[in-house]
């Protein structure tokens, strides 16, 4: 009988080292590629630069410097509304309730709404006092609301009451805008440039000096990410009722401030409901250059973006390149949900795929 021939040996066998050898790295995600981006961008500004993003979606975020507690200037009239609505949610007044704005009731600074008050005041509505804190950040509107609600503690109640994190709210605009630049609230403060006028008579070290202590410890500080997981709350409606949270969303929609800022970097399709901040100069130096909000994209996905710049010597348009290049980034990463085709009709045979 012939011998039976061995079998051939396959080709090669596996061994352990290829079995065990790692697998290729999976490419990178949307949540790493903005991480990268927005790393690359916040440290691309001198100064002192705190930036979040919160995929309100999906609840993942990504940060740089996001800790950090940097001055918020007119984000916190955010924080204003969200009491004056909380108030409304409660029954203690109503958008159609109106109150009288005298003279001596005038704030500091962008005021548009002085113009209308006259010899007898001017009688308005809580809901226009809204409108002209949010979307014109009218600061004689914002410091009416505050008096509506019970004054500044009230604010800061209401932050502490909702676990809005460690934002802080400050004493309101006539006492901390006079407190950095140096001086003590007077009343023609609210006219003309007699604040201005004051503040360049002081000597430079002791305005130096006082916008300094400020930016130390700013009375109005907030980190980005508190402000995106207040922001991703206020939308998911978790912070006032559905009709509240509605109007205070279609406010921020409206908001006539920082053209040149996130908005600019705004693509057919997005959507944008935010709020700006904008802080002292003093020479070079800017301060509290901000812009945060909800961005939307045309599939419906959410994210909330903070943009704060504590303090900077970059020019102008840096800052706002800065601001539009965030919103850039997260428009760039963004991958719209796949679409899934509906299941067919019960009863509907299944179809083989065939070559068109």
């Amino acid at each position: 009988m012939a011998a039976v021939s061995a079998v051939p040996s396959p080709p090669w066998t596996p061994t352990a080292d290829l079995l065990s050898a790692p697998l290729p790295a999976p490419p990178p995600g949307q949540q790493d590629i903005l991480r990268a981006e927005i790393e690359r961008l916040g440290a691309s500004l001198d100064g002192e630069v705190g930036i979040a993003v919160l995929d309100v979606t999906n609840g993942w975020s990504v940060d740089y410097n996001g800790h950090a507690h940097l001055p918020q200037q007119s984000v916190s009239k955010l924080w204003v509304a969200i009491t004056v609505l909380n108030a409304i949610d409660r029954g203690d007044f109503a958008l159609t309730d109106t109150v009288v704005i005298r003279k001596e009731d005038l704030s500091v600074f962008h005021q548009p709404l002085r113009a209308r008050v006259g010899p007898g005041g001017y009688r308005t509505t809580i809901a226009s006092l809204l409108a002209a804190e949010i979307q014109q950040s009218d600061n004689a509107a914002n410091d009416a609301l505050i008096r509506q609600v019970g004054g500044p503690w009230a604010v800061q109640v209401a932050i502490v009451s909702k676990s809005l994190g460690e934002i802080r709210f400050g004493p309101g605009e006539k006492e901390m805008q006079t407190a950095a630049a140096g001086l003590t609230w007077k009343p023609e403060y609210s006219f003309g440039r007699a604040f201005w006028d004051d503040r360049e008579k002081l000597p430079p070290a002791q305005r130096r000096a006082a916008l300094e202590a400020y930016l130390a410890n700013p009375p109005d500080a907030a980190s980005p990410l508190d402000i995106v997981d207040t922001l991703a709350r206020l939308q998911r409606g978790e912070l006032l009722s559905p009709e509240s949270t509605a109007y205070l969303l279609d406010l921020m929609g409206g908001t006539q401030t920082g053209a040149t800022r996130l908005r600019g970097g705004l693509e057919p399709g997005w959507r944008l409901q935010h709020k700006t901040g904008t802080g002292q100069v003093m020479g070079s130096l800017a301060t509290g250059q901000n812009d945060v909000g909800l961005l939307t994209a045309p599939d419906g996905r959410v994210y909330a973006v903070a943009v704060m710049i504590g303090q900077t010597r970059a020019p102008f348009e840096a800052r706002q390149d800065l601001m539009r290049a965030v919103a850039r980034a997260v428009i760039a990463s963004h991958r719209p949900a796949p679409t899934i085709a509906a299941p067919p009709e019960r009863g509907m045979p299944l179809q083989a795929n065939r070559d068109p």
